[in-house]
């Protein structure tokens, strides 16, 4: 009987561990070009930028909303200064809200689309690293998360900082919910196996 109890208490742990674990998880594309820009700011000095999950979630939920624009637009998504200076995104707060984002935690973040044939990476890194509209913020270093999402010829970039504005962090009462969730899940299991 303890044999099986024991297992019930692994099963459940090995589900936690599933349902909480967030790995991101970058194409072949995204990972090059992340190592691109983060030897281009080790050459100023800088930090790498960690990968952060919800920026990626953001990235890949924007690039998902912007695939079929075509090139020529790239301009209407560049980043403006100051507050809401990205709210030139299609539905950026549904994405934002899709990702668990907490809207108080965006403020210093920034959304960099870049739109390349193919999404070649030499050519991607090229645009965020020699362009002045790009390069401004990868040289910033208060910048020091990213994640990327691609979709078609669209590359994403999001940055986070580790300021309080800027960590794209949850909701407190979102991960309160996702926990109380998880744990009846659990117990549905367990009470279920018995």
């Amino acid at each position: 009987m303890a044999f099986f109890k024991l297992n019930h208490v692994l099963l459940a742990s090995v589900f936690t561990f599933i349902l909480l674990s967030n790995p991101v998880h970058c194409s072949d594309k995204e990972d090059s070009v992340l190592k691109g820009i983060n030897s281009y700011r080790q050459t100023k000095n800088l930090p790498p930028l960690y990968q952060n999950d919800k920026a990626h979630c953001l990235a890949d939920e924007v690039a998902d909303e912007i695939e079929d624009t075509p090139c020529e637009k790239v301009s209407q998504y560049y980043p403006v200064s100051g507050p809401g200076g990205n709210q030139r995104i299609p539905n950026l707060q549904k994405h934002i809200d899709k990702c668990g984002i907490n809207i108080n935690t965006t403020a210093d973040g920034v959304i960099l689309p870049v739109c390349v044939s193919k999404l070649e990476p030499t050519i991607v890194l090229s645009n965020y690293t020699h362009s002045d509209i790009y390069a401004k913020f990868l040289n910033n270093s208060k910048y020091t998360g990213a994640g990327l999402g691609s979709e078609d010829d669209w590359m994403v970039l999001v940055l986070t900082t580790n300021t309080t504005a800027g960590t794209f962090s949850a909701a407190t009462t979102s991960m309160h919910v996702n926990v109380v969730v998880l744990m009846a899940f659990m117990l549905v299991i367990i009470n279920y196996l018995h």
